[in-house]
């Protein structure tokens, strides 16, 4: 294969480096239905990224979107606005996306969405970062800044990428999008790590023998922060992050990031099939509102009969489901035979990712003000090995309110406030953080009471998102392969898993949006449609960049 010039570094996932960017941006489009299936009601279950993705392109294809939400639009992209001051938002969920997640950022653009940097431990645009790991506290503004130890760690880590996962290799064949050498590398890296976890990964690569290496790490990291409540998790979950530039140059979106699947309900694409110019999801819905929350799934002869809340129910050809698959065990009556055996132990065995956040409104941006001892910001971005273990601080200039998220937590951390009041939270956060700025009165500029949520608690969520254990690839093949169904008995086909927690790299909107392209393109091969043959799509090419499959016995 000849190798495409050098372009930047994108998600284009190794397990299956399908290019949904190029696809979705393609003049032919994502393809077409026969003309008799037009205005045909395909049910959508969930209004997070994913479902609404799915949505938007099946009613750019002429189909009929059947939309069921729970609770609200957005599903882990929740922008809560703070009483009182509802222009500032709490962003409870996804709130930083790396730039190179494309297929994401064809959505933004289509929208017209503004993003500006995220303020990341050290990132170019974070005017300062505060680590706090064994009650030694050292502000910085870039690596440079820190003590010598610091560096030893980042550098253990990127020769531990370069000598066991060739990170340079895998970097290099993702910008070529050249897939040959992708997927030889990446395939030999799934039999050699899958039951390898990212400690023991760690542990067993020579640059990382200090314990002390390890123990910095794990509380701070680099990137996005900390990853040693990633320990546990497979170390393929965190090579497919690191390869992809998915760690680092990450924005938000202005505004908050729910803005994004609520503009798709109300977005009014050019030019859809079959239907008139100036229709949207919303518009094909009865008061502008979705379905309430789905309640029973069941097999009906050639299609499959959706049950909601309000106690209707109705019969399509085609579903796509995109909430967390855990939903399908214990908050939906479903038939047996909705999914084949081996995809239900899948569904079983999926692991989440608890994660908890409280966020404050405040005066003014007053960690700007300088310390009269030092000259710095009395306040930093923080990292700490405390109950805070993340601080994060957002400002729209000096005269007006900021955003504090004075805790972001994951899975023991999070489970650690999880029993909590928003206001036991808000004191104990205080508190600790009183620790780390003696000299700073945070409690005098908070404005209105905490946002608080643990995911984990959530119902409809059960976790932030899914991160596989070692040894869970063969399950995460079959929940990623599941929209390939010619090799389905007939009366278990039509039924589409997509979301975050079906795809390579659950936590990120990307992976959100590509499983739900794969959904799409099952819809489409499903009714009997067909890709344009210059612009083939994930099922089309799937033989090519199949996942490699581990052996089962």
């Amino acid at each position: 294969m000849t190798s495409a010039p050098a372009s930047p570094l994108t998600m284009l996932v190794p397990d299956f480096p399908f290019s949904y960017d190029s696809w979705l941006t393609h003049p032919a489009g994502l393809g077409a239905v026969p003309s008799e299936r037009h205005g045909t009601e395909v049910a959508v279950i969930g209004g997070g990224m994913s479902g609404m993705t799915a949505a938007y392109e099946l009613l750019r294809l002429g189909l009929r979107p059947v939309v069921y939400e729970a609770e609200q639009l957005g599903g882990r992209m929740r922008s809560t606005p703070f009483p009182g001051n509802p222009e500032y938002v709490a962003e409870m969920g996804a709130m930083r996306f790396p730039v190179s997640a494309t297929a994401l950022f064809h959505y933004i653009g289509t929208l017209g969405l503004a993003t500006r940097p995220f303020p990341n431990p050290l990132a170019p645009s974070t005017p300062s970062t505060l680590i706090d790991l064994n009650g030694e506290r050292r502000q910085a503004r870039t690596t440079d800044d820190l003590p010598s130890v610091y560096q030893e760690v980042a550098d253990a880590w990127e020769k531990a990428l370069q000598e066991r996962a060739e990170l340079s290799t895998v970097r290099d064949a993702i910008q070529r999008r050249d897939t040959a050498t992708l997927k030889a590398v990446w395939d030999r890296l799934v039999r050699e790590f899958d039951d390898q976890s990212f400690y023991g990964f760690l542990a067993t690569s020579p640059t990382f023998q200090s314990f002390r290496h390890r123990e910095i790490f794990g509380q701070v990291g680099f990137g996005t922060g900390g990853w040693d409540t990633d320990f546990p998790n497979s170390v393929l979950e965190i090579l497919r992050v690191v390869v992809t530039d998915a760690d680092d140059h990450q924005v938000g979106i202005i505004g908050g990031s729910q803005q994004l699947p609520r503009g798709l309900w109300e977005h009014r694409p050019a030019a859809p099939a079959h239907w008139p110019e100036g229709t949207s999801l919303a518009s094909l819905h009865d008061g502008g509102r979705p379905r309430p929350a789905v309640t029973r799934l069941r097999r009906a002869g050639d299609g499959i009969r959706v049950r909601d809340e309000s106690g209707e129910e109705r019969e399509f050809p085609a579903v796509v489901f995109s909430p967390h698959v855990w939903t399908l065990l214990n908050r939906i009556d479903c038939d047996p035979e909705l999914l084949p055996t081996p995809l239900w132990t899948a569904v079983e065995r999926t692991h989440y990712m608890g994660a908890s956040k409280l966020f404050v409104l405040v005066d003014r941006p007053f960690w700007r003000d300088p310390d009269p001892a030092t000259g710095r910001d009395v306040m930093s971005m923080t990292l700490t090995d405390r109950m805070p273990r993340g601080v994060y601080l957002f400002d729209d200039g000096p005269d007006r309110p900021g955003v504090m998220c004075l805790s972001y937590t994951w899975n023991d951390d999070s489970l650690k406030v999880a029993t909590l009041t928003p206001e036991d939270r808000l004191e104990r956060l205080l508190s600790q953080l009183g620790a780390i700025y003696p000299d700073v009165d945070i409690r005098s500029h908070i404005v209105g009471g905490p946002l608080t949520v643990t995911w984990e608690t959530e119902p409809r969520f059960m976790g932030a998102f899914k991160s596989n254990l070692p040894g869970h690839y063969r399950y995460q093949r079959r929940l990623f392969t599941q929209f390939m169904q010619d090799d389905m008995p007939a009366e278990q086909r039509g039924f589409f898993l997509c979301g975050d927690d079906v795809s390579w790299t659950a936590g990120f909107a990307e992976g959100a949006v590509t499983t739900a392209l794969n959904a799409v393109w099952g819809v489409l091969d499903h009714l009997g449609g067909a890709t344009h043959p210059d612009n083939p799509g994930p099922g089309d090419r799937f033989h090519d960049f199949a996942p490699v499959e581990l052996p089962y016995d």
